[in-house]
């Protein structure tokens, strides 16, 4: 009576899915096992994901926080940086926090912070 690895497994694809969730349960309390992954387990490759993401980044979005003490110096950048005009750049300076510039490349990204730090803003990359 003793059947091949492969005759049971025919017989398991075979099976309607009901009858197949009934004997998964049979075997995890006969054989006192559980089919069920560890939360840990399961958990980990995902947060490995996300970190590999964060780090494969390239594209970021410039936001400015605040425009610090010399506003008049930040307005300047920002119309450089984004070519506004006068009114909108003063505007978007004011309207802090705001996003100045979208989708940007890393290194695009890094030297307008500098460039905005440097007249004395507040700047997140995102």
């Amino acid at each position: 009576m003793a059947a091949t690895k492969e005759e049971i497994i025919e017989a398991i694809k075979e099976m309607p899915a009901l009858e197949l969730s009934e004997l998964v349960h049979e075997l995890e309390d006969v054989f006192g096992v559980s089919a069920a992954a560890p939360v840990a387990v399961a958990a980990a490759p995902a947060a490995g994901a996300a970190a590999a993401e964060e780090e494969e980044k390239t594209n970021f979005d410039v936001e400015l926080t605040s425009f610090g003490s010399n506003k008049i110096a930040v307005i300047k950048v920002v119309r450089a940086l984004t070519s506004l005009g006068l009114k909108e750049a003063k505007d978007k300076v004011e309207a802090a926090p705001a996003v100045l510039l979208e989708g940007a490349k890393k290194e695009d990204a890094e030297d307008a912070k500098k460039q905005l730090e440097e007249a004395g803003a507040t700047v997140t990359l995102k």
